[in-house]
């Protein structure tokens, strides 16, 4: 986790940079806006900015917005300067810290940002069959493609390919091809030159400079664009890079990870991703199981998050009932790990007795699990259902059976984009541009973690 700390480095931000440092950051820092954007501008990377609320943050923003620079921006200030956290939220900044800091909000805001505080637990034979196999390709240089579905923990893998590596005393830089726009995407990897476009007022490195020696993940690479993925391609098998508006090209020393949620194989055959490059990125396939397939995970990692939940919101942690452990073991987990460390996170929160019972394995909106019941009941219900949604479609257009379609497969994902769209077997954009024409016509869409709200974030 790198964190760029912006603004006068004294007091209680001082204090802030020692809490994040003690978490394992690490933490770069300058005083001014423009300092900040020349340093990302280097190739100085940071995964996340913190700065301080004096700043001018729409400025900075709109800087990085104009240069293609792609970076999660957070405020921090006196808790009683309410004014001025509203409007760093307005101009864009993803959270608000207040001053004096406290180390578990430091900590938080640091885990969801950067993903880091995912241990890699597993006990199941399948998974550790998996670990194996990456220790034996960890130490080369191969290109190394992680499948399986949303959740599995493809992330958390590429990570530890990369502290396996005899590159993990390099950087380790990610790049979600997902989530950053299609237009942003080509400077966010390979950087570009002053005046390449409107707003490149300044050289800028990309992710690929910025990995030199090191390992580069690029997440959920299927939603990359064809044109973008010929010149990955040419990145891969020259081992150079040419910067958008860029004159010569830039060698590279870097190792290749990449992760897809679909059938990446099967994208190729059919056009809808290059084969060749499937091929370069493809040397070794690491398939993650799904979470259902490894019964032994689910109780393990069921234990990992009471204790670590318990321990985050100051309550006494309390072993899990047999009941609820069998109960846990035969639910289905469509959302693989993120799916029960939410359902754990609230179950900590819901218990009452001296133990994690039934009673507290909870939906998000507090219902219970229908998955303890008979198998003739399910069919029951499943026949009632469809029977309802045959006649429920009688008399609306395509577009409103489409979109009712995806809002209630994004509520069921409680809110995963990614997953819904593996789903729903269309692309991460194309769901985020469904979801964008939802909101505008003031539709409720649901957010990571099952809030809804009718604005597109």
């Amino acid at each position: 986790m790198r964190l760029l700390i912006v603004g006068t480095l004294n007091g209680q931000l001082s204090t802030a940079t020692k809490m994040a440092m003690a978490k394992g950051a690490k933490v770069t820092h300058t005083e001014t806006v423009e300092q900040a954007i020349e340093t990302l501008r280097s190739g100085r990377g940071a995964d996340l900015l913190m700065v301080d609320v004096r700043c001018d943050i729409a400025a900075m923003i709109a800087s990085l917005a104009a240069e293609h620079i792609c970076v999660p921006v957070v405020a921090c200030g006196v808790d009683t300067d309410a004014r001025a956290a509203v409007n760093a939220i307005r101009a864009g900044a993803k959270e608000y810290i207040p001053l004096p800091p406290d180390a578990e909000l430091i900590a938080a805001v640091l885990a969801a940002v950067a993903d880091d505080g995912h241990s890699f637990i597993f006990k199941d034979p399948k998974m550790a069959e998996m670990i194996r196999l990456a220790d034996q390709v960890a130490p080369s240089d191969a290109s190394i493609l992680i499948t399986g579905e949303s959740g599995t923990g493809k992330e958390v893998m590429a990570r530890y390919l990369h502290r396996k590596s005899l590159r993990r005393d390099k950087p380790f830089i990610s790049v979600n091809c997902a989530a950053i726009p299609e237009n942003l995407l080509e400077s966010e990897l390979f950087g570009h030159e002053k005046g390449a476009f409107t707003g490149a007022v300044a050289r800028r490195i990309g992710k690929f400079e910025e990995a030199d020696g090191g390992t580069l993940l690029l997440d959920e690479i299927s939603e990359m664009d064809l044109r973008l993925q010929a010149k990955l391609l040419r990145a891969i098998q020259e081992r150079e890079i040419d910067r958008v508006g860029g004159k010569a090209p830039v060698k590279v020393n870097i190792r290749i990870l990449a992760t897809s949620n679909r059938d990446l194989q099967g994208d190729a055959r059919s056009g809808r991703f290059r084969e060749d490059l499937f091929y370069r990125l493809n040397v070794v396939n690491l398939k993650l199981p799904p979470l259902r397939e490894r019964p032994a995970d689910i109780l393990a990692l069921t234990e990992h998050f009471a204790e670590r939940y318990a321990r985050a919101n100051g309550v006494a942690a309390k072993p899990v009932s047999l009941e609820a452990r069998r109960f846990l073991t035969r639910h289905n987990w469509t959302g693989n790990v993120r799916e029960l460390e939410n359902t754990m996170h609230r179950a900590v929160l819901l218990s009452t007795g001296p133990e994690i019972d039934v009673e507290a394995i909870r939906l998000p909106d507090g219902s219970q699990y229908d998955n303890a019941a008979p198998a003739f009941g399910v069919a029951q219900k499943a026949a009632a259902a469809a029977d309802a949604a045959t006649r429920t479609f009688v008399g609306r257009t395509v577009s409103e059976v489409e979109q009712d379609l995806i809002l209630k497969t994004l509520d069921h994902c409680l809110g995963n984009r990614t997953h819904a769209a593996n789903i729903l077997g269309i692309s991460i954009r194309t769901l985020r541009n469904k979801l964008k024409e939802y909101t505008e016509a003031g539709a409720s869409v649901p957010m990571p973690g099952g809030e809804a709200r009718a604005s597109y974030g």
